[in-house]
Order: C-alpha cells, then structure tokens, then sequence
C-alpha cells in the first residue's frame, strides 16, 4: 500500500474511535458504604462525600450525587454509556435515613417533538411576509412633537 493510503485509512479509523467522558461525581464505592442511615449526618456526609452535585428542589433534605460517562463519534452527539445517581436522604432532624443508588436503566429518554405549535392567526408564507405591507395605505406614526415633517 501507498503512504497516503494507509494515513487515509488511519484517518478513518481513528474517527471512529469513541472518546470517553467522565462528567459529575466521581463514585468510590467504599466511601458511600460508609455512610449508615441513623448515624450520619448533613454535615458528616459532607465531609465523607463531599458537597452534592444537587439538592431535592422542595426539600433540601435530599442530596443527589450524579456522575455520567458518555461516548463520543467523531462530530456526532455523545451517547450515555452509564450513569450513577447517589441519592441520600436526611430526616427533619439532620440524620441520614436513607442511602439508594440509581442507575441508568432507570432514567426516561424525553425528545422534543418537532410537529409545529398551532397559532391563532392567519397562516403566511415567507413571501407573504416579506411583501405583505407592499401597497398598504398609511404612513410614518406622527410623533409626540407634532406631524412628521
């Protein structure tokens, strides 16, 4: 083989090699076994887990830990290869009373749809936009000083 054909194929195979990337909290398995419901508390979580990447929206007696790894092609959008979401819950009192993780299989995919909005109105075209006011009768609004000079 050529020269140019073997860097053309070594192009190619490196484009579609996937690129991974680790996003969010870092999971060390025995550190999260270290939390115990009962015992712990806001403030030793935090210190054996460090702060969380999210609290519960209505009730900041839920910290969520999540990290996601992703894979990347080349120019396309990167896929989810798997995801952890560490969820530990307080009581009223501080105190851990639940630890669960969480998963991937566990998270809904939500696409937009791209069917259009209906509007009340007349329905135009781009041409009937750009030359609808061609011919319409009425000039400049007068200002507040007067008529328009």
């Amino acid at each position: 083989m050529r020269p140019p054909a073997l860097a053309t194929i070594a192009l190619v195979a490196g484009a579609c090699a996937t690129i991974p990337n680790n996003m969010g909290y870092i999971v060390d398995p025995e550190l999260v076994k270290s939390v115990q419901p009962g015992v712990d508390t806001k403030s030793s979580v935090a210190k054996t887990l460090g702060r969380p990447t999210q609290t519960g929206l209505w009730d900041e007696n839920t910290w969520y830990y999540v990290s996601r790894l992703t894979g990347q092609r080349a120019f396309l959008n990167p896929k989810p290869k798997a995801q952890n979401v560490l969820v530990v819950t307080f009581g009223p009192d501080g105190v851990v009373t639940s630890v669960e993780a969480r998963a991937l299989e566990q998270v809904v995919d939500i696409s937009p749809s791209r069917r259009r909005t209906p509007t009340l109105g007349r329905d135009s075209t781009l041409l009937e936009d750009i030359f609808g006011n061609i011919g319409q009768v009425g000039g400049l609004a007068p200002t507040a000083g007067g008529p328009p000079q």
